[in-house]
Parts: C-alpha cells; structure tokens; sequence
C-alpha cells in the first residue's frame, strides 16, 4: 500500500513539475515576443538609415552576448563534422530576411511587418518537405495554403497599393526566416551547439553588412545610434527568451503564443507610431494566426495519440 501511495506521489510531483514548466515556458515565449516586437520599433525609431546599416547594429550586439556564453561554457568553435554547409545556408539566408525584415518595418505599419515574418513556421513546413522529406498532410496542406490567403489581405496586391514592393519584400523576409529555422532543425538533428549556431549567424551577418557600412555608412545622431543598440538588447532578449521557453516546454506546447508578438507590434505601432492596420490587415491576422493555431492543435493532437500508441505497446 505504501509502495503505491509513494508511487502515485512521485506521478503526481512529476506532473506538477511538468505543468510548472510549461508555465514558465509560456512566461518566456510571450516575453520574446514582446522582445522582438520592441525591437521592431526600435528599428523604425532609429530613422532614416540603410536596412543594411541597422542589420549590423543588430547583429553586433547577439555576436558580443553569443561570444560570451561560448567562453562561458569552453564550448569552443569548431562545428561538428558535415555541419559546415548548413551553418553557412543558416547564416546567409537568415541574413538576408534580416534585411528585408527591417526593410519591411521601415515601409509598412510595424503589425504588418511582423505578422508577414510570422508565416516563417509554414515555410518551414514547405521547406521541410523540399530538404528532410517529411511528409505533408491534408490539414497541413490547407492551413499553408490559407496563410497565403491571408497574406493577400495584408499586402493587398495591386498597382496602386503604394506598400506592395515592401510587403512583399517583408513576406520574403519571412520565407528566408523559415528558411534558416529549416536549416537549424537538421543541424539540431546533428547535434550541433547552439550557441554555436547563433554566434556564426550573428558573426556572419555583421561582417557581410560591414562592406555597405564602409561605403554606403550614414552618419547618425546619438539618438539612432541608442536606438540600434536597444534594437540589439531587445533582439538579444528575445533570442535568449525563445531559447529558454523551448527549453522547459516542447514546441507543439508552446509555439502558439508566439503571435502574440502581433499584439504587442499593433499596441506598439498605435502608441508610439500612430499606426492603425486597416480592416483587410485584420482579416488577414485573423486568418494566418487561426491558422497557426490550427496547426498547434493539429500537432499536439498528433503527438497524444503518438505517445498513447507508444504506451499501449
């Protein structure tokens, strides 16, 4: 008797262990989100500059942060056998939605760029599909197919829409995006650090900005310059956030929350840049984020009956 009372006591401290982590992982990616969303103002703050210029700044300050952790923890930075190439893919890519990211911020209304960056995870579907030949299904098919949708409604296409150049260059930022998480998911799979992964990421995204900083360099005002540094912190805190929120919860758990940054990036773009979307914007929010949402229960969904056919065996 007493063996199972001890039992059933340690089931039920794990699951409160369990449920406490998920909390916590919850707290943390919300507080990315927000990260990432100041970020985003931030950037449009700092001014009339050059994407390329304000990348660097960006960069600058992960690398400093990424470089610190790896010292920290004698890691070293020799990448495992065969990662090279994807490192490399990782960094060029993610560099480049970077840009257009930030381009995007500068041309469109700061819940338009993000939401547009957001369609990164069913890139990664599309993507995962191209390079890891996993499987798409039915549901999967239709949400990223109702997505793009609702991507038509943010960027509205049409000759007159003055914002079609910049928000379509924003929706490739978050193809790029998807991209590079596609490109992180394989190095995971091959066990590669990753402190690592971010360090050569930021490393490299400051020295391919460093040519247009020497020759296309834009003096700044002390007032951009703190701005770009805070666009670093925030970034730098969001990437720290999402690293931890995914550390005490799978993404299946947890992913979801992620768009909540949208909220944050419209109260934002409200309070500090007068910017309300139109009623087409919204409708477009609506549809990719009950798509994500979609997808989120789909997974888990997936993963339950997954665990119970483990179990039964």
């Amino acid at each position: 008797m007493y063996y199972f009372r001890g039992k059933r006591s340690k089931v039920k401290e794990l699951k409160r262990k369990k449920i406490a982590s998920k909390y916590k992982a919850i707290l943390y990616i919300i507080l990315s989100a927000f990260c990432f969303a100041f970020m985003n103002l931030f950037v449009r703050l700092s001014g009339d500059l050059p994407s390329m210029q304000k990348s660097f700044f960006r960069n600058f300050v992960a690398v400093f942060f990424a470089l610190i952790i790896i010292l920290k923890n004698k890691s070293g930075f020799m990448w495992k056998k065969g990662n090279f190439k994807f490192l490399f893919l990782r960094a060029f890519v993610g560099s480049l939605g970077i840009v257009c990211n930030f381009y995007a911020i500068d041309n469109i209304p700061l819940a338009n760029a993000s939401i547009l960056n957001k369609m990164s995870p069913f890139f990664v579907i599309i993507f995962s599909l191209l390079f890891l030949r996993e499987k798409l299904s039915f549901l999967q098919g239709t949400a990223v197919f109702a997505a793009f949708i609702g991507t038509l409604f943010i960027i509205k296409p049409s000759f007159q829409n003055v914002d079609l150049m910049p928000s379509a260059i924003g929706l490739a930022g978050g193809m790029c995006a998807g991209f590079a998480y596609t490109m992180v998911r394989i190095l995971g799979t091959r066990k590669e650090n990753g402190s690592l992964i971010v360090f050569y990421f930021s490393a490299f995204s400051c020295i391919s900005m460093l040519p247009f900083l020497i020759f296309d360099y834009h003096p700044m005002e002390w007032q951009q310059l703190v701005m770009l540094i805070c666009a670093g912190l925030s970034a730098t805190g969001g990437q720290f956030s999402i690293t931890a929120a995914y550390c005490h919860a799978p993404a299946r758990e947890i992913s979801v929350y992620d768009y909540s940054q949208i909220i944050f990036a419209t109260l934002l773009g409200f309070l500090f840049l007068g910017e309300l979307p139109d009623i087409y914007s919204f409708i477009g929010y609506i549809i990719i984020c009950s798509m994500s949402v979609l997808m989120f229960l789909y997974n888990n969904k997936k993963w339950f009956f997954a665990e119970k056919k483990k179990n039964t065996r």
